[in-house]
């Protein structure tokens, strides 16, 4: 039986899954019993990422965590990772978001850089202990810093984050602006997507103050294909509201072409994001011109009204 497990948060995207992927790799060449798994459904652009690198995806974690040690990467709130993650013991944190609703009960080791993705501080860790980077491991560091930067575009965007790619797209041999417009491309497709799907592709829940908010997110480039459906995505909503007890849902389209986001709000503190963006909701919706970064574009300015 496997000593460690290493996950990322639910709803996992390309960061996660490859962060996890890329921690099992550096933990066994350490010489630690370590397994990957993930906590939600692999996405398009990071299936896309496996298969041009050739790497088989982590299991679905379906072990009790009770008497487990665990990894955590790319997160460190507990709502945004295992439901019984209170069960475990948590060894090791890497990641790059703030910290929030996390304790242990004994010491670890915890590692935060305000970096783009967390792969980049992964990279240092290779580094450090002086571990080569094999080119499918490289291939799938670029990945996520190429998925959390959207390309180098994001404000999170770091110049640690863009020297780290350069370097490891040599190791992987893959042109970065190529092969990142593809990889970005085979996620944006929104056709046939059900409301459901595109909310809980990549959303994450928040504790600001004593609201409970929910921000999902999805890349498109092509934000009225997702406007087109927008009666059926409020509809699931306002479930997801009603089930959870969310006080605001907030829905951020992404077009990774122009770099703007449309969000839909909804909740009882829907005109907390009118509020934070200095902006009106026509119809629920706003756009917001050259916010493209959940992390630091969106969440903070919420937070800060919420938070107090």
């Amino acid at each position: 039986m496997v000593n460690t497990f290493i996950f990322g948060h639910k709803n996992p995207d390309t960061d996660t899954i490859a962060s996890a992927l890329v921690m099992e790799d550096l933990q066994k060449e350490l010489g630690n019993d370590v397994q990957a798994v993930r906590l939600g459904e692999i996405s398009d652009e990071t299936q896309y990422a496996l298969d041009y690198f050739k790497v088989d995806a982590p299991a679905l974690l379906e072990t009790p965590l009770k008497g487990k040690d665990v990894i955590l990467v790319d997160h460190n709130e507990f709502q945004q990772s295992a439901d019984d993650i209170t069960d475990a013991t948590i060894t090791m944190v890497v990641d790059h978001h703030r910290i929030s609703n996390f304790e242990t009960g004994a010491p670890l080791y915890y590692r935060a850089e305000p970096v783009g993705c967390t792969t980049t501080i992964l990279k240092k860790m290779y580094n450090e202990n002086s571990i080569e980077i094999k080119p499918e491991i490289a291939g799938l560091m670029i990945s996520a810093i190429i998925s959390d930067t959207l390309l180098f575009k994001s404000p999170t965007c770091t110049d640690q984050d863009k020297k780290a790619c350069e370097e490891l797209a040599e190791i992987a041999n893959v042109d970065l602006n190529e092969y990142g417009l593809e990889m970005l491309k085979a996620g944006a497709s929104v056709k046939g997507k059900t409301p459901e799907f595109l909310l809980n592709m990549d959303a994450k829940s928040f504790n600001m103050g004593d609201k409970l908010v929910r921000i999902a997110q999805v890349n498109t480039v092509d934000v009225k294909e997702v406007l087109e459906i927008q009666e059926d995505v409020e509809n699931e909503i306002n479930a997801i509201i009603a089930n959870e007890q969310y006080d605001l849902f907030v829905f951020v389209i992404t077009d990774i072409l122009n770099s703007d986001s449309t969000v839909i709000a909804l909740g009882k503190e829907q005109q907390a994001v009118a509020k934070a963006f200095n902006t009106e909701l026509n119809g629920n919706v706003a756009v917001l011109p050259g916010v493209v970064s959940r992390k630091k574009q969106v969440v903070p300015p919420i937070d800060e009204l919420l938070g107090k």
